[in-house]
């Protein structure tokens, strides 16, 4: 019963971080409301919550349920779905640190002013965010399926 909740928290946390990045990329638009910033904030606060949800019930699930942590060690194609987590974590410093420059303006009431340049970065980012989260369950497909494993 505890791996089968495992299981659904993590693939839960997945479709949302998959949902808000969504959003984030519908919502970043120019010009920028006060409105649409707001809820940039406050959506990529929640995406870094779920980011961790993904990564404590994947550890939770490598380490005490399902095949064991030896299986999963052993597995490049499992190295392979960590490594895109990783690069999507990464990729999404950029627009974080730029929706947290703007509290001082949405404390203010105002909606903050975005460079095109800046706009450009944030909108590549999120996109590559989004292609690389599609690939991480390609990847766990064919870890079903027992390709990956290493002899060791």
């Amino acid at each position: 019963m505890a791996y089968a909740i495992a299981a659904y928290l993590h693939f839960m946390a997945i479709s949302l971080l998959f949902a808000l990045l969504l959003l984030e990329h519908h919502l970043f638009r120019q010009p920028l409301t006060l409105e649409r910033a707001r809820s940039l904030f406050r959506i990529d606060i929640v995406f870094g919550i779920s980011a961790a949800v993904v990564l404590a019930s994947g550890i939770a699930r490598a380490t005490f349920y399902g095949k064991g942590l030896d299986y999963y060690l052993n597995n490049s194609l499992f190295h392979a779905k960590v490594g895109l987590f990783v690069a999507v974590a990464i990729l999404s410093i950029y627009p974080t640190l730029t929706f947290l420059r703007w509290r001082p303006a949405l404390t203010e009431s105002q909606a903050p002013r975005v460079s095109s340049s800046t706009a450009r970065w944030v909108t590549a980012a999120i996109r590559l965010e989004l292609m690389l989260l599609l690939l991480i369950p390609l990847l766990a497909v064919f870890m079903a399926r027992g390709f990956g494993v290493t002899a060791g």
